[in-house]
């Protein structure tokens, strides 16, 4: 069986959020400093089987790309060529940070801990991820 794998991709770090292999449940995974992140999916497919990654899709709120879409199309690029084989989804990430804090907050996490971006990142992953698998 294979996992789904989420990226709520950004300039700086992109936030990692994985299934079980039943895919049932969606789990923050990681978050990786994105120059670092194709060798980090490299590393990660060799290790586990995945069927898919989910590619968080920002758009504005009258559905046109949001600013930072032109990087990731060329992350996208990039993966294709290093990844062929591997499918790939985009998926509507409007609304995911702030779920991501919201949850931080209704866990409970002090104010110190909710200022970690990397966390926030790695929560919106997991949010992408169960959008889609609950769809």
């Amino acid at each position: 069986m294979a996992r789904i794998l989420a990226l709520d991709y950004g300039t700086r770090r992109t936030g990692i959020a994985v299934t079980d292999e039943l895919k049932l449940i969606a789990s923050g995974l990681t978050t990786v400093e994105t120059p670092s992140l194709i060798k980090f999916l490299e590393d990660y497919f060799q290790k586990e089987n995945v069927e898919r990654v989910l590619v968080g899709e920002p758009k504005q709120m009258d559905d046109t790309p949001s600013e930072s879409e032109v990087h990731i199309q060329e992350f996208l690029k990039k993966f294709a060529e290093k990844f062929p084989e591997m499918p790939l989804e985009r998926v509507d990430e409007r609304f995911t940070s702030k779920m991501a804090f919201q949850t931080m907050i209704d866990s409970g996490l002090g104010k110190k801990k909710r200022r970690n971006k990397a966390l926030v990142d790695e929560i919106s992953a997991t949010i992408i991820l169960q959008s889609w698998l609950y769809k």
